[in-house]
């Protein structure tokens, strides 16, 4: 199936999180799915990205040239960051054991990249040309070690995404208010209602 990879896609505020929300509704064995299941949408969100972490990524462009051949890696990042930064906002500390695995993982991704990184005011290096998916998505995920990061880490009670909390007071609730929010009060003011309809009818 093919996926629109709107804005409500890249609610996590890190491409590494954004990476993590396209398995959906993790927190449910009977609906959960994996956006990525067709590798082929791997590139079409690769491309869509680059537009929408254009800010993050410094401009540069990021190319997979053959998702079937980097599915696994990206997996692999994938799901070992969703384990160690879910866990870190639940217990409200990162869990040795899962980081060695993360750490694995963004290896894995960095390791056929042949390009440089990390320069002043360039983390992802030089925008003039593109960089592999797969170690983007490593650079983005080993960003998210940074202390005033973690501390940042939400859980959507709807959809149960991970993105970062990047308000003032650090009070942002929803990963999306206008399409999580927004249901969640549409869904208590049906209850209400209904409540209500039930002790009326008494």
């Amino acid at each position: 199936m093919t996926v629109s990879w709107t804005p409500h896609r890249f609610t996590g505020g890190i491409l590494a999180l954004d990476t993590a929300n396209t398995v959906v509704l993790r927190d449910d064995p009977q609906k959960t799915f994996d956006r990525f299941d067709d590798p082929v949408e791997i590139a079409r969100f690769a491309d869509a990205a680059s537009g929408f972490r254009a800010a993050e990524l410094g401009g540069r462009r990021l190319q997979a040239l053959s998702p079937e051949t980097i599915a696994p890696v990206v997996r692999s990042i994938r799901e070992s960051t969703d384990r160690l930064f879910r866990g870190a906002v639940s217990k409200g500390a990162i869990a040795t054991g899962d980081l060695a695995g993360f750490l694995r993982a963004c290896a894995d991704g960095l390791s056929s990249s042949r390009c440089e990184i990390g320069t002043a005011g360039r983390p992802f290096g030089d925008p003039a040309t593109p960089i592999a998916f797969e170690a983007a998505l490593a650079v983005s995920a080993l960003s998210l070690l940074r202390d005033d990061t973690v501390a940042r880490l939400r859980i959507c009670p709807n959809c149960s995404w991970l993105f970062v909390d990047r308000s003032r007071n650090s009070s942002r609730l929803w990963c999306d208010m206008a399409v999580c929010g927004n249901r969640q009060k549409a869904s208590r003011h049906y209850r209400r209602r209904t409540a209500a309809r039930e002790v009326s009818d008494v």
